[in-house]
Formats: structure tokens, sequence, C-alpha cells
């Protein structure tokens, strides 16, 4: 369903609950684990803004004082139930760390096989400078394409895919709607990018310009050189307006 429809937020509410239940059952409250693992990695990989995951008081076991905070108290997990909820905690914090994105940078740093003349070829060097000047504030992602994902291991930057799969044109439309900045070659995401009116540049050497394929809009430039080969990396992120 994430992946065939687009979704803003998801309420992650589903667990195996009853503490008879899972007394007689403690393997298989294990099983909420992998489910909050999926719906985290999915809501990652499909543009989703925000995850709400429903815990439960019974982290706090039996209180080590009243009243319980919860910033303060302790966590005192003893059932099964509680345990899984515990982690299940643990695991959206983690998530938040690694792949915050709140604030994203989307990467389109490929181009068709016969067309590498379009290919800027200083994208890690600029992901080096979006990190030195923005730190954890902003996050630099790629989307690959179906013939890109190997590619993309090449490039200094989290890649968005969906089960291994390049996204389908909804969720990568969803990805670009939500970012703040878009910085790609003269290809197809380029376009759909300045058609969405999000922030962004396309780069351009002496295969055209960005005249005649009409893509500027007022919120998405480009930068016309006649050797992409020689336009660096800084003079890119002057232009990165966020």
């Amino acid at each position: 369903m994430l992946t065939s429809h687009r979704f803003d937020y998801v309420f992650h509410y589903a667990a195996l609950v009853g503490v008879k239940r899972t007394l007689a059952n403690p393997s298989m409250v294990l099983e909420d684990l992998q489910g909050i693992k999926n719906i985290l990695t999915l809501s990652k990989n499909t543009g989703v803004k925000r995850v709400f995951y429903s815990s439960s008081s019974e982290v706090y076991g039996e209180p080590v004082h009243l009243p319980q905070h919860e910033e303060t108290t302790p966590l005192n997990s003893r059932l099964p139930y509680a345990i899984v909820k515990n982690a299940g905690e643990a695991f959206c914090k983690a998530f938040k760390q690694e792949f915050n994105l709140d604030k994203y940078i989307v990467l389109f740093p490929f181009c068709s096989a016969h067309l590498t003349h379009k290919k800027w070829p200083h994208y890690n060097e600029l992901i080096e400078l979006i990190k030195n000047k923005y730190g954890d504030q902003i996050k630099v992602v790629v989307a690959p394409g179906p013939s890109e994902i190997d590619d993309a291991k090449n490039i200094n930057a989290v890649s968005i895919i969906d089960k291994d799969k390049a996204l389908d044109i909804s969720q990568l439309a969803s990805l670009i709607k939500e970012s703040s900045f878009v910085i790609a070659n003269d290809t197809g995401p380029a376009h759909i990018s300045a058609h969405l009116g999000v922030k962004g540049l396309t780069l351009f050497g002496a295969h055209t310009t960005a005249f005649k394929v009409s893509i500027e809009r007022e919120n998405f430039k480009a930068i016309q050189v006649a050797d992409l080969e020689k336009l660096s990396a800084s003079k890119v992120l002057e232009k990165i307006l966020i």
C-alpha cells in the first residue's frame, strides 16, 4: 500500500496485544519488531513526512517513583509486550538519527549511457561542501533509476530506493516535492522538479541551453557553462538557496 499510494503520515498501532496472550507466546511478540522495521523503512523510502508510533505506558513497568514523567522516569520493562514497545521506541529514535530527512537535498547525478556529455563529474565534491556548510541540518540523497542503482553506490549520499528497486514516478515526484533543494543534470528528473515548482538547479554544458528546453522557473534555475568538467563544486554550492 505504501508503495502504491502517496501518504504524508503513518500511524503505526499494530501489535500483538493482551498480557496473557503475550506471556503465553512471547516469541510471537518479537515479530512486531520486523513490522516496525518494515514500516520505518517503507516510510523512509516513499517520502512519508512523519511516522506516529503507538507505544505504551507499560515500558515503565513497575513505577520507580510517582508521578511518572516521560523524560525522567527510567524504563523498567518486564513483560514481553512492554519490552518490544521499548525496542520499537529505540528503532524510531535510531531511524531518526540515521535517516533524518526533515530537510534534504536531492541530487540526480546520472544520465543515459549514450548522453554522458550531460553528466557533471563533481557531485561527490559538492556533497562534501554541503556537509561542511550545513552539517547534520541537511541530508543529501539520490534517487537512482533502474539502471543507476549500482552507480549510486559511488555517490556519497543516501540512496532512496524501494525494496532494491527504483522509485516509481509517483514516489519520485513525492520525494522531489518535499525536498529543500534539487540539483540535477539535464535529465527527466530535472524537468519534473521544474514543473513541481521546487527550488533547484540544473547544470548545462554545451549540448543545449536552458532557454531552448524551457526549464527555468521562479524557483528552478540553470547554470550554463561551455564545459561541465570546469564547473567547480564551489560555484554550484553558491547557488544553493535553502
